[in-house]
């Protein structure tokens, strides 16, 4: 049984072709199954956020030890550091586990809409700096809380301060072919499936598009309406466990989420592509339970 996590420990821990090949991450393949197993074929793969491969590894090792329990991909936090992404690059070619995300890694701190312009300058730049990193290690996808709305941020200025920033950035996103991904988070920001539609289509980019996180979404509604809503704009799809009878995250498949309906909504809007654990850490054998029970939810389990 996973253990169960809090909003604050997840987030403490997680820290080119066609345009439709590349928005989907992965074609269908014959993936690995955590026991080792070659899997039916099927349109989704599996990943996990890197910083849920703790312990006391070298970067190769970790890979290594996702290739192990059976994922391939992995999603990564912004890199400044040439040779820590250099040594990723390598790792993941020596493994076979594809870098295809890169986790923007200032958009808490510095969001798009703040006020301040020092401070949007700076979220800027991670930004920037996460697209280059996509490019550099062949993930099609930078994920962005787009905005967060505070006391000092009104709803209207988050959604006008946020879009211009992003449009700003398309530019750089088109050239080098990276997708930007903008994701549903506790940030207090677009509230329903229909305007988080409406926000992506205002965008008009085919090079903007929805990380869709299913356990973040469970607060404000159905997983499932929110899928069948955003369709084909949804690029990317994150997973964890969430009950909404007690209103905190649990392990996966756990809680009140069905499982099975979001599933079949996925595959309804034709989502092809990487669905990536984002979940507390640990080693190898809670690594493999979670790598199982992803099994289970691309079944249809």
């Amino acid at each position: 049984m996973e253990r169960k996590i809090s909003r604050r420990s997840f987030v403490k821990t997680c820290g080119a072709g066609a345009l439709a090949a590349m928005a989907g991450g992965m074609t269908a393949s014959r993936a690995t199954r955590a026991d080792g197993e070659t899997a039916p074929e099927s349109e989704i793969n599996k990943a996990l956020v890197f910083g849920m491969l703790r312990g006391n590894l070298s970067i190769e090792d970790r890979f290594k030890l996702a290739a192990d329990v059976g994922f391939q991909g992995a999603e990564i936090g912004t890199v400044r550091e040439p040779q820590t992404l250099k040594e990723m690059i390598s790792a993941a070619e020596k493994t076979g586990v594809r870098i295809h995300s890169i986790m923007n890694s200032d958009h808490w701190g510095s969001p798009l809409s703040s006020e301040n312009p020092d401070v949007v300058a700076k979220g800027v730049d991670c930004m920037k700096v996460s697209l280059q990193n996509a490019r550099d290690c062949g993930a099609d996808a930078v994920l962005l809380v787009p905005a967060v709305v505070d006391p000092s941020t009104m709803y209207r200025e988050a959604y006008e301060r946020s879009q211009k920033e992003i449009r700003k950035l398309l530019p750089m996103a088109e050239k080098l072919k990276v997708v930007i991904a903008v994701e549903n988070v506790w940030n207090k920001f677009l509230l329903s499936p229909i305007e988080f539609a409406r926000y992506v289509d205002e965008l008009n980019s085919p090079f903007l598009k929805a990380y869709f996180d299913v356990g973040n979404i469970v607060l404000f509604g159905y997983p499932q309406d929110w899928i069948r809503t955003l369709g084909s704009r949804i690029v990317k799809v994150h997973v964890k466990g969430f009950d909404a009878r007690k209103m905190q995250f649990v392990g996966l498949r756990e809680g009140t989420i069905d499982w099975p309906e979001v599933r079949r909504a996925l595959k309804e809007v034709g989502y092809k592509g990487f669905m990536t654990a984002e979940l507390g850490g640990g080693e190898r054998e809670h690594l493999k339970s979670i790598s199982e029970q992803m099994d289970k939810i691309i079944a249809g389990e």
